[in-house]
């Protein structure tokens, strides 16, 4: 028979040199654990020797870092508050204006926009929801007393409210069947029925005359933000429905046509689906007039975040004075403690040991401070949305930022006085009283 090889299993036996090695690294952690511990109570016992001195010095890194919290929830707040203005103005709407005729053009005004190009916008291009178009015209109301007030008529359909977002104060928004019977129904603005009918509950249901037509005021509105009277929206503004305009104009063009796209993304794309269809429906010479809030909204944003730059590079300015405080209290520490550096380097401490010490104690006051701070910094906004129904943006980044900042501006600003106390000479600092 042939003779099979067989496999003898030995115990695995680790070399002595790998025991010594695997042993030094354990003394070695141990050791610099047992240093560190000894640097941290050495520390302590340093700050509560002076507590007045420690307590001043990290209040400068108390207020820095509370300044980096607050400054960036200051411009988050700012920017939030006008992007939440420019979109309360209407969401995701495109306007649509004709501008004039051209050069040469004799007759510029039979090429405004009509209602068949508000409709050929909505079949070719996608992702539009609501359209509206509007007619605008001047009108004197009798407001009793013998006198008459001067005020703006808007024409639009019933999707006008959704695209320009506007609130109902009172009453209600005439509907699409409003629209199709051509029913002789307002709506008025908040400063129109507090004016002329002493509040907005007042003005609903009340007559209102329009060229000698008496129309029923069926609801107030408002804008949800203040435009300054920059929109189309005047104080006294009267809306109607627009196939009861055309009974005032005489004709089917409309100054404006206003669009809403359903998504954000897709706002720009409309915007220039909506100018190529406009223009291929007119002459070439006109110009038309195809504008949204996108641009609006990154302008409002870059400003924000610039504001935000400028205040946290003054913020900055706080904690770098803060740590040259830090630099000068630590020299003074060093000059105060000669002599405990030189018995520390008789016993056999080390210049990195001594070094460390220092830096340290440094990087403590400014971290110490710099928890402080933030936690002020970020109690203030909370306090502020608990007490008020104001939601203020809190950026949890800004809390990891202002920390490691603190940190940084403790080992930059302590490391001058640490090199100096690892450089001095033992036998001179045991001389030194």
């Amino acid at each position: 028979m042939p003779t099979e090889a067989r496999t003898h299993s030995r115990p695995h036996l680790t070399p002595p040199d790998v025991l010594r090695g695997t042993a030094d690294v354990i003394r070695e952690t141990t050791k610099e654990r047992m240093v560190f511990k000894e640097m941290a109570r050495v520390a302590i016992d340093s700050f509560q020797l002076n507590k007045i001195r420690f307590v001043l010095t990290a209040f400068g890194m108390v207020v820095g870092t509370a300044s980096v919290i607050l400054v960036v929830t200051i411009g988050l707040t700012g920017k939030t508050y006008v992007l939440n203005l420019i979109q309360g103005f209407g969401p995701n709407m495109i306007e649509a204006e004709y501008e004039g005729g051209g050069a040469g053009t004799q007759n510029p005004s039979q090429d405004y926009m009509t209602i068949a190009d508000m409709r050929a916008v909505m079949e070719q291009v996608p992702g539009l929801r609501m359209a509206s178009p509007m007619a605008e015209m001047e009108e004197r109301i009798p407001i009793g007393g013998g006198k008459e007030r001067d005020i703006q008529v808007l024409g639009v359909n019933e999707e006008y409210r959704g695209i320009r977002n506007l609130e109902v104060v009172a009453g209600r928004f005439f509907d699409a069947a409003d629209v199709q019977s051509r029913a002789k129904v307002a709506v008025v603005t908040q400063e129109t029925a507090e004016k002329i009918f002493s509040g907005s509950e007042a003005a609903v249901a009340r007559n209102i005359k329009l060229s000698g037509l008496p129309f029923t005021i069926i609801g107030v509105v408002r804008e949800r933000v203040y435009t300054f009277g920059q929109s189309e929206l005047g104080q006294d503004t009267v809306i109607i429905p627009y196939t009861v305009a055309q009974y005032f104009t005489g004709n089917s063009y409309v100054k404006q046509v206003f669009f809403s796209a359903a998504l954000p993304e897709d706002v720009p794309r409309a915007t220039d689906q909506i100018a190529a269809v406009v223009r291929s429906r007119h002459r070439p010479e006109s110009t038309y007039k195809v504008t949204n809030l996108t641009e609006l909204l990154k302008v409002a944003s870059k400003s924000a975040n610039a504001l935000t730059v400028v205040l946290l590079l003054v913020a900055a300015v706080t904690l770098i004075v803060s740590g040259v405080g830090i630099m000068n209290i630590m020299l003074a520490n060093v000059s105060s403690r000669i002599r405990e550096i030189g018995i520390r380097k008789a016993i056999g401490a080390t210049r990195r040991e001594i070094k460390l010490q220092f830096l340290t104690e440094s990087v403590f006051i400014a971290l110490t401070g710099g928890i402080i701070g933030t936690l002020i910094g970020l109690t203030v906004p909370f306090s502020i949305r608990f007490l008020t129904d104001f939601h203020i943006p809190i950026s949890g980044m800004s809390a990891i930022i202002a920390i490691f900042m603190s940190m940084v501006v403790g080992v930059i600003f302590g490391t001058v006085p640490a090199s100096r106390a690892a450089a001095l000479d033992p036998i001179e600092s045991l001389r030194y009283e």
